[in-house]
């Protein structure tokens, strides 16, 4: 597991408290939309920071933040993670987990071991469409469907996410993606954005009204629908 980039303080990441991000390399998806294609595609190229330097900053902070979003890449590739998590919720901080939802076994057993606090999990696509959110045209859906079917009744706090691109994403979509996580506690929908390290560069956002008419239309499939991203 390598650590390839940390965020000493942020108020976006982990909502409703102040908190460091730190960034996991590797991915098993290749989401052409990806805003993080570097840590994704070529991690080992990227300076790597030690846990020991991550825990000795994390550990001086302790009376200023509240929690740690742990994101990547996709960070539950790593068994080690559990240890991992576990050595940051010693020092009292919260945890939030970014994550695809391809390894439903490992996102349980933390879930139910009490490791983390807050779990935001990606959702690419419809069931029928997901190889087109990911880039990976084998792609079947059972982890993904079992990690959904497992947060909708999970002991945590949780959100779905979807990163909306102008080229992928439908309203018929939006609508296929509402209905396979209906009765969500939240839903945000993403603007896209390209970071300059984006995967494949060839894609554009709705605009503002326009995901404003999506947030309408998935309004009865989740307790909150809200955007992201916008001004």
């Amino acid at each position: 597991m390598q650590i390839h980039g940390f965020n000493k303080t942020t108020l976006l990441d982990y909502p409703g408290h102040l908190a460091s991000t730190i960034f996991l390399g590797g991915c098993n998806f290749r989401c052409p939309y990806c805003h993080n294609a570097s840590l994704v595609l070529s991690p080992f190229n990227q300076p790597a920071i030690s846990k020991d330097e991550i825990f000795k900053i994390l550990n001086k902070r302790k009376r200023i933040l509240e929690g740690v979003c742990i994101t990547g890449g996709e960070p539950t590739l790593y068994p080690e993670l559990i240890d991992f998590i576990r050595e940051i919720k010693s020092m009292g901080f919260k945890v939030k987990l970014d994550t695809n939802g391809s390894n439903p076994k490992l996102l349980s057993t933390l879930v139910s071991n009490g490791d983390i606090d807050y779990v935001a999990m990606d959702i690419k696509h419809s069931r029928e469409k997901y190889n087109l959110g990911t880039g990976i045209s084998s792609l079947t859906v059972r982890s993904i469907a079992e990690s959904i079917d497992y947060l909708l009744t999970a002991p945590i706090t949780y959100e779905f996410r979807t990163t909306i691109v102008k080229e992928l994403h439908s309203p018929e979509d939006l609508l296929a993606m509402g209905e396979w996580i209906k009765g969500a506690k939240a839903y945000y929908l993403q603007a896209y954005k390209d970071s300059g390290d984006v995967i494949s560069p060839v894609y554009s956002s709705y605009s503002k009204q326009e995901l404003m008419t999506f947030r309408d239309l998935l309004l009865p499939y989740a307790e909150t629908v809200e955007i992201r991203g916008i001004d």
